[in-house]
């Protein structure tokens, strides 16, 4: 087969309706308009949105309150609990944290107090609760916060 023997399969194409060229032609007088009315006019035509007169959507919907804070600091959470699995020789930071698996790379982490603590941690995080602080120190671990610039201030 050659590129000027190409053929679209039969059935493929149609033929185009000729509209208004008489009753004979199946699509005569009004051209499958109907009669009357803002629809069977000719001029431009309805933009996609247009609801026939009626509230359109983008009015009747509630709109969206309040304000997003553009300061906001996002904090990955991981519980106390879980800080023993991700340890390495009692210490846990963020970087072994994402080497772990258990936070995304590049998140702030915040340490939060649910779950027992197992053993002794030295837990290094952007930030603590109080009651995950007060867990981790009572079985003998410290806390020690990573401040803003990544410098790290104890706690």
């Amino acid at each position: 087969m050659r590129l000027h023997e190409l053929r679209p399969p039969e059935g493929a194409r149609h033929r185009r309706r000729r509209l208004g060229r008489g009753i004979s032609a199946g699509q005569g007088k009004t051209a499958g308009r109907g009669t009357k009315g803002q629809l069977a006019r000719s001029g431009p035509s309805l933009p996609g949105w247009f609801e026939g007169g009626q509230t359109p959507v983008h009015m009747r919907v509630p709109k969206l309150r309040g304000f997003k804070n553009r300061f906001r600091v996002a904090f990955t959470p991981i519980n106390v609990g879980r800080l023993s699995a991700a340890a390495d020789d009692g210490v846990v930071t963020p970087e072994i944290l994402v080497r772990k698996g258990f936070i995304p790379d590049g998140s702030r982490v915040k340490v939060l107090g649910d779950g027992p603590v197992t053993g002794a941690l030295r837990v290094s995080a952007h930030a603590v609760s109080a009651s995950a602080k007060q867990k981790i120190e009572a079985v003998g671990g410290n806390v020690t916060l990573i401040g803003a610039e990544g410098e790290k201030a104890s706690q």
